[in-house]
């Protein structure tokens, strides 16, 4: 997990446990810095060790490396990649850009929720050592029918599934559209306030606008 990655989870961990619903709500970039993500409070977890280093993921966020947010106004985004793009990025920017929003994007979030990697694909432990003993202390042995059935383990990632349809998606590729059903795998926004919208709406949650047919 690089550092861009961990200051999403960080981001996303810390709105699940105080605001869940914020979680679908377009967030104020300012709220990030000052208040959800705050460098002084969020420095040990995230790994970094100057305030530089925060802005400079920060920003790399904003400008939408890792797909992971949509940031608006676009022209704003924009300005992020070029400034990102320079020798000599300036940091400055992100406390110059007044009304930028960040929406997390549907599929990093749910990614996100879920357990960490390391968690995910830790080996299993070793099997502990048994004693040989003598026939005559073996003891006798429970009929395999008998034998409680193994419970599934809480580690085990969840596969990625269709928006649409539940069919389980490749999980070792970028999706774009269902090998099933043929459904797009991005999820639509609102045409009123530009929140996600989740499939089967009739309206948005955020507005309460009409949702059009997907």
């Amino acid at each position: 997990m690089n550092e861009l990655e961990r200051f999403f989870r960080r981001l996303v961990g810390n709105l699940a446990s105080t605001d869940p619903a914020r979680l679908h709500r377009p967030i104020p970039l300012d709220d990030v810095r000052l208040s959800l993500v705050p460098y002084r409070a969020n420095r040990r977890a995230l790994g970094l060790d100057t305030s530089e280093d925060y802005e400079m993921v920060l920003l790399r966020l904003c400008a939408g490396e890792g797909g992971f947010v949509r940031t608006e106004p676009e022209e704003i985004r924009a300005r992020f990649a070029e400034e990102l793009r320079s020798p000599n990025p300036d940091l400055a920017v992100l406390g110059a850009a007044e009304n930028v929003v960040l929406t997390l994007r549907s599929a990093p979030l749910a990614r996100a929720l879920g357990p960490e990697p390391e968690a995910a694909y830790a080996p299993p432990p070793p099997p502990p050592r048994i004693p040989v003993a003598e026939p005559s202390d073996v003891p006798e042995l429970p009929e395999l029918d008998d034998l409680p059935e193994p419970e599934p383990s809480a580690d085990e990632p969840v596969p990625p599934h269709c928006l649409y349809c539940g069919g389980a998606l490749p999980h070792h590729r970028a999706v774009n559209f269902c090998p099933h059903c043929g459904q797009s795998q991005s999820v639509p926004t609102c045409a009123s306030c530009h929140g996600e919208i989740e499939p089967g709406w009739r309206h948005c949650v955020n507005c309460g606008a009409p949702v059009g047919p997907g």
